[in-house]
């Protein structure tokens, strides 16, 4: 063990290995200053089950504009990652207004199904990169409570006769979780351990503290079972069940036993409202502005694959990221897989060879849930916060998405 981590070291210190050249620090990097998030909480049932997606991202977008010290008069656009709100473009506009950002913030919406939240901090950093803006915000934010992404009706008839795959865009995400527990042989076993070791995770990590330096205090109003509206500030994520067991789990019935017997709701992920924020901007406006630096974004890739088995996506965009920045798993000290089921992140766990300690070691959706378009910004915060409290330096997160795709992204932890 101790012959690894010397190993390990060695590696990350190398000087001209493509560790070190990740690890580099340049004017024009583009970096994080500050991340932060909502809590979590049950869709239909939880502290925000009452709030609107409106709200929801005034209140984080203030609490960005206050945190950060910054002017917001300088931060020249918002991109928020939104799943199920056709509106959500005109939300998050009138959110910024509202939140104190000047009417030259300019402000938009992106839908990339479960990845809205990292392609959203990936547009917003390569508009930095690229000179188009100087500094920016990504976002992601979901209401689950007000309802979902289903299809109201079937796609043309003329697209649908072009190919299986086409049709195979429109099934339910339970089914391709059954899909990936038959192809590959993830048994309903190790998929309810899985679920039972992320439960416990989290547990741990909320009895510990960890999650107090990436939530920030929330108020808003929850209506009462006799109508009664009261003001609430939620704290903490609200979806942790303590106590969680594999014996436990294993007595939930499937949820989609038409499909097969493997998924529940014990092992996937969980309906859930919530929303997530980073601030970029170069480094050298960073120093210039006395900004903290956080992190450094590297860059992110995405990848296509069947739609049948969209889950097992985090098995070919990691690779496929790695391998752009000439690097291995074993360079990485974190990783988040976003658990959208217990199928595919077990499938990926072990095609990947990532052990528990790496793979969120907070737990991951199954556990804390998965507001679709949140996600991928929450799993950015979470992981820079795990690095800094465990002086780690790389991060990699990444998930599956709804149609057959896998996106990752890849960070450097500057707070050690």
């Amino acid at each position: 063990m101790a012959v690894e981590r010397i190993g390990s070291i060695i590696k990350h210190l190398a000087p001209g290995s493509s560790l070190n050249n990740i690890q580099s620090k340049n004017a024009d990097d583009i970096v994080i200053t500050l991340s932060i998030r909502t809590p979590l909480t049950k869709a239909k049932k939880g502290g925000f089950k009452d709030t609107t997606l409106e709200y929801m991202l005034y209140a984080l977008l203030k609490e960005v504009r206050e945190r950060s010290n910054l002017d917001p008069a300088l931060v020249e656009d918002i991109c928020v990652g939104n799943v199920s709100d056709g509106k959500a473009a005109y939300k998050v506009r009138a959110a910024a207004l509202a939140a104190g950002f000047p009417n030259t913030t300019a402000a938009s919406s992106l839908n990339r199904f479960c990845s809205s939240g990292l392609k959203a901090t990936a547009d917003i950093a390569h508009s930095i990169a690229n000179d188009s803006i100087q500094i920016g915000i990504a976002m992601g934010a979901e209401l689950m409570s007000a309802g979902g992404d289903k299809l109201d009706e079937p796609f043309d008839e003329a697209v649908l006769a072009q190919s299986q795959e086409s049709v195979d865009c429109m099934q339910p995400m339970g089914w391709t979780s059954e899909n990936v527990s038959k192809d590959f042989d993830v048994t309903r076993e190790k998929m309810d351990r899985y679920a039972a070791e992320s439960f416990q995770k989290a547990e741990a990590a909320k009895n510990s503290g960890f999650f107090s330096d990436e939530i920030v205090p929330i108020k808003t109003k929850v209506k009462g079972p006799n109508g009664e509206v009261k003001e609430v500030t939620l704290t903490e994520d609200d979806g942790i069940r303590p106590g969680t067991t594999f014996e436990g789990l294993s007595k939930i019935r499937p949820a989609f036993p038409q499909w097969g017997p493997a998924t529940t709701g014990g092992n996937a992920s969980q309906v859930t409202d919530g929303a997530a924020a980073v601030l970029l901007m170069k480094r050298s406006t960073a120093i210039k502005l006395g900004q903290p630096i956080l992190a450094k974004y590297v860059g992110s890739t995405v990848s296509g694959l069947a739609p049948r088995i969209m889950g097992i996506g985090p098995s070919i965009a990691i690779p496929k990221l790695l391998s752009i920045y000439n690097i291995s798993l074993n360079d990485v000290d974190v990783v988040e897989v976003n658990e959208a089921f217990a199928s595919m992140a077990v499938y990926c766990k072990e095609k990947l060879g990532l052990d528990s300690l790496k793979m969120n070691p907070r737990g991951g959706a199954i556990a804390l849930g998965h507001p679709l378009g949140a996600t991928g910004v929450r799993q950015i915060v979470t992981g820079l916060s795990e690095c800094r409290r465990t002086k780690k330096k790389i991060l990699l997160t990444s998930m599956c998405i709804g149609t057959g795709q896998g996106m990752a992204g890849l960070f450097v932890n500057e707070q050690v």
